[in-house]
């Protein structure tokens, strides 16, 4: 049943904020909440070391937690609807393997963070690319753009695959494994602008394309019925999409199952209407990845990897669902 109360908004907008504060207090150094929301303000109070501790440690890694969740659910929403398919996700173009060998890739030489999201973000792009050819070539067409984007994740796969057969087993390939796994534990400053610049653009584009989201998930015919340029559109939305995945994936490493089962979440709350879809997952997907890298970071004593984490709420997440959808269907019939 779908939640039309007037609560549902302000809970959207408390969940984020919530988990926003909720994840600069808690850690390893525990620091009141109320020292906390001072230093957020500029106010004196709480010592050298925790307003360094929040304001140069924990604060950048929780806006990019709040940033590739948004972002993920979000284009994981977008897509399903694009492709009128309740199991895509915003890695069914092969995007996150693009970024994934462009990042193995550049820790074969180095360790050097930017130059490994710089390499994971053009590789990104250029699997994308390698989609719109086909798309080009043969019809842009969902059917085709799925599986264009099946075929060039697998070839990303399989040269990942050559990366670590050749990759050093003492020092190269342990590094490669760990980003694969997805973390946001050496998130600075400085990684920042890039993400926040392409999420403070991305997000927006959708919340102004969401009726004609809404439209897509018709037939194309109907579609264009209605007036919709269909192929531009479709053209439109996955190179936003694309951007925001690739700016994601670059910084946190491979992180799965927020793309699919939050915009699910949503749905549930809001109902299928990307007016308020949109907005319901990017709120959700921003305070579930806030949330989920506190605890990575807080419940044992080495960190915990993101992907890993995503998985073990993602799967029975998705499981109940399902479970869900079955029993309405059940009552329906």
């Amino acid at each position: 049943m779908i939640r039309k109360d007037r609560s549902v908004p302000w809970i959207l907008v408390l969940l984020p904020v919530s988990a926003f504060i909720l994840a600069l207090f808690l850690g390893r150094y525990g620091i009141h909440i109320l020292d906390t929301v001072r230093v957020l303000l500029g106010l004196d109070g709480p010592s050298d070391v925790f307003r360094a501790l929040i304001l140069r440690v924990r604060l950048p890694r929780v806006l990019a937690a709040a940033c590739v969740g948004a972002n993920l659910a979000v284009v994981g929403a977008a897509f399903q609807g694009l492709f009128r398919n309740p199991l895509v996700d915003s890695r069914i173009l092969g995007v996150s393997s693009g970024a994934a060998f462009g990042a193995a890739l550049a820790l074969l030489f180095t360790s050097q963070g930017m130059i490994v999201q710089t390499s994971a973000f053009i590789f990104a792009l250029v699997a994308i690319a390698l989609v719109m050819l086909v798309g080009v070539r043969f019809g842009s067409s969902t059917l085709v753009l799925v599986i264009g984007g099946i075929l060039v994740g697998a070839l990303f796969n399989s040269l990942l695959g050559l990366i670590k057969y050749v990759a050093d087993p003492l020092s190269t390939l342990p590094a490669i494994t760990y980003w694969l796994l997805g973390s946001l534990n050496a998130t600075q400053w400085s990684d920042l602008p890039p993400l926040l610049t392409i999420t403070g653009v991305g997000l927006p584009f959708f919340a102004l394309l969401r009726w004609r989201l809404n439209l897509l998930t018709v037939s194309d015919t109907e579609a264009m019925a209605m007036g919709i340029r269909v192929r531009l559109i479709r053209t439109v939305i996955v190179a936003v999409g694309t951007l925001l995945v690739a700016a994601s994936v670059a910084l946190a490493g491979t992180i799965g199952w927020i793309g699919l089962v939050i915009p699910h979440v949503a749905r549930v709350w809001v109902g299928p209407d990307y007016g308020r879809l949109i907005p319901a997952s990017a709120a959700l997907g921003a305070a579930t990845l806030i949330l989920l890298d506190t605890l990575a970071r807080t419940a044992m004593p080495s960190e915990i990897p993101l992907g890993v984490l995503t998985g073990l709420i993602g799967v029975p997440a998705f499981f109940i669902l399902f479970l869900r959808f079955l029993r309405t269907r059940g009552e329906a019939q």
